[in-house]
């Protein structure tokens, strides 16, 4: 794009201003004939002024028109703008690309943490799972050992009743059978070894 400074417009303007007054010089002394009419020469002149006058308030005119719009600095403002345009559309792309990558990186993370949290939550039931087992094997341990003391004091108990049974039985038919025929000593000598005899079970 050609920018032109204030002062070779002025340059512009004044050379296409004299080229302007010598073409219709030209042309006017061409339009009179060469010479032939010179009583009309005034006349010609006098058009000739009018035209340059007529030509210069239309070049000033229009100056004043170029200048009032400003078309350089429209121009210039213009261009700055696009300028301006295409750096902020390169500041957004690069701010975008940016985003992107800061996105990719984070949504790459959070796959791996998802990954690694589904396998300490793996490892975690895995862990929990034996623990598990293993205090149900314990508790069952525990239980089939009261089980077994259970049993073994069922036992106890019941050969203990059976002793107490037994001797009083045994004391009961003694004492009816021999109650007559034994005397005190040997009641209680027989006594003493029933119940030794009992306490061997």
């Amino acid at each position: 794009m050609v920018v032109f400074s204030e002062r070779r417009f002025k340059l512009i303007l004044s050379a296409l201003s004299v080229v302007a007054v010598l073409v219709t010089a030209s042309l006017a002394l061409a339009a009179g004939g060469g010479g032939e009419h010179h009583a009309d020469s005034g006349a010609v002149m006098k058009d000739f002024i009018w035209r340059v006058v007529n030509f210069a308030i239309l070049a000033g005119i229009v100056y004043w028109a170029l200048k009032k719009a400003n078309l350089k600095g429209s121009l210039a403002d213009r261009q700055a703008q696009i300028e301006k345009n295409l750096r902020e559309a390169r500041e957004a792309r690069d701010a975008a690309e940016a985003k992107l990558k800061e996105y990719t990186e984070k949504l790459a993370k959070a796959n791996q943490e998802v990954d690694e949290l589904r396998a300490a939550m793996l490892q975690e039931a895995e862990a929990e799972k034996q623990r598990i087992i293993a205090e149900a094997k314990l508790a069952a341990e525990k239980v089939a050992k009261q089980a077994v003391q259970a049993a073994e004091q069922e036992v106890l108990k019941a050969r203990s009743e059976l002793r107490a049974e037994a001797a009083r039985l045994a004391v009961e038919l003694a004492a009816g059978k021999l109650s007559g025929a034994v005397q005190k000593a040997d009641h209680d000598r027989l006594v003493q070894d029933y119940l030794g005899k009992v306490g061997q079970l």
